[in-house]
């Protein structure tokens, strides 16, 4: 028996040794993923529960609820262009005497 021999021997072993986790891994891969695959379902479900209740709340509540802030900040800036408006000729008339 030569060095030869024995490197080939030693080849053929590892090459069974890694044939052998390789399929241990692919084994235990395909366990876990059945064993994740309903938890995923259920996030992914979640999720799309989570979206539609998102979308209706931005629907009925935020939509409305900016376009009353806006129609009070109209309102608002109204009354303060009047007031400038009227301050301004009160200055006008009342300065000059």
């Amino acid at each position: 028996m030569d060095i030869g021999w024995f490197r080939d021997l030693v080849i053929c072993i590892s090459g069974l040794v890694v044939t052998v986790v390789v399929i241990f891994i692919a084994v235990l891969a395909f366990a876990l993923y059945r064993r994740v695959r309903p938890i995923l379902d259920s996030v992914q479900a979640t999720s799309a529960t989570v979206r539609e209740i998102t979308s209706m709340v931005k629907g009925e509540v935020v939509k409305p609820m900016v376009e009353l802030a806006a129609l009070i900040r109209g309102i608002v800036q109204g009354i303060e262009l009047a007031t400038k408006f009227f301050k301004k000729g009160e200055q006008e008339g009342g300065c000059n005497g």
